[in-house]
Parts: C-alpha cells; structure tokens; sequence
C-alpha cells in the first residue's frame, strides 16, 4: 500500500505539471471532440510506458548518454515547436473559437493524440526513466508503485479532459482561448529552456 501511495502521488506531482499533452486534451475537452478516446488513449499509453520504465526500461537508457542526449535536444525542438504554434494561434481569431472548429476525423484523432503522446519527450523522461527509476528502488513492490503511477495519470486525464468539456460553455470567448493559448506558448519555452539546460545524466 506504501508502494502504490507512492506511486500515486509521485505521478500526480509530474503529470499535474501542464505540458504539450495535458494542454491537448483540455484543448480536445474545450472543443468537445472525443474526449473518450482521447483520455483513453493518453492513458493507456502512459500506462504501458510507466510498466516498461518500473521493468527496467529506464534504468537501460539512462546507461546510455547517446539516448539521453537525443531525447533531450529533440525534447527542445518539440516544444519550442509548439510553443511557436500556440503563440501564432493567440493571433487568429477565427481559430480561437471552439464551436467553429471543423470536426477532426476518428483517424486523425488517434494519429494526433498518439503524437502528441510517443512524440513527447517529456513523457518518456517522466514515465520510463524517473518514474522507472523511482519504482525500481521499491524491489518487490515495484508492480505497487507502477500502479498507483498508472491511477495518478487515469484519474488526471480524465478529470482535466471532462472538466474542460463540461466547463467549455463558460469559456467560449475567443480571449479565453487567447490567453489559453498564450499561457500554453510560455510554458513551452520555459520548458525548452530547462530541458536544454538540464543535465540528464
């Protein structure tokens, strides 16, 4: 049970941090486009990455530096890319609204989310190498603390993915989306700077 709290809470404290993934399924939530599948689909993958991490994963690549150092400058390029993008969105209106988005096909949509998921660095560096690491020291109750990691990351997608679908109607107005995006393009470049900064290893 120590194991699993653990897990749980060490999960929430890197998930809760707002990056390219949870800023795409609050967008998805606000735009009402398939909220489901979206959260499930972060979900699962965050599982699968969390039980591949505690397994040993993570210790692997962090015996790497090659690897490390390619996930760190891609993770740079990632989300200064992203941080452009949501800065030129603060700037068109007509994109801002979520009601007048065109409907994105179910096939686009699963190529988007896993995008945003398997295309992230930020995932991998908080799912398989720290929570990998951190789950590894638990020895036998590792599978615990995987589990309350995969709990965490559930119950955060899908409250942030409803939560915005249910309060989109009060959040309709294009300085909303504005300032959202604005808020969402700092993030980015302050995260690119730490990460580009930020020893690995």
């Amino acid at each position: 049970m120590l194991a699993l709290i653990a897990g749980l809470l060490t999960g929430l404290s890197l998930i809760i941090a707002i990056g390219a993934q949870n800023a795409f399924v609050i967008r998805q939530g606000l735009n009402k486009q398939y909220v489901l599948l979206v959260v499930g689909i972060c979900s699962a993958s965050d599982a699968l990455l969390i039980v591949l991490g505690v397994g040993g994963l993570g210790q692997l690549i962090q015996r790497h530096q090659t690897i490390l150092d390619f996930i760190k400058w891609f993770g740079v390029l990632y989300l200064t890319w992203f941080g452009v993008r949501s800065l030129l969105a603060v700037f068109k209106d007509q994109a801002l609204v979520a009601a007048n988005e065109a409907k994105t096909s179910l096939k686009k949509m699963v190529g988007r989310t896993l995008g945003f998921t398997f295309l992230n660095p930020h995932v991998y560096l908080d799912t398989v190498i720290f929570l990998g690491g951190i789950g590894g020291q638990f020895k036998s109750h590792k599978w615990d603390f995987a589990a309350g990691a995969v709990i965490a990351s559930v119950l955060w997608f899908t409250t942030i993915g409803f939560g915005a679908k249910a309060a989109s109607k009060f959040m309709s107005r294009p300085i909303f989306w504005k300032i959202l995006d604005g808020f969402i393009a700092l993030v980015m470049f302050a995260l690119a700077l730490l990460l580009a900064f930020y020893k690995l290893k």
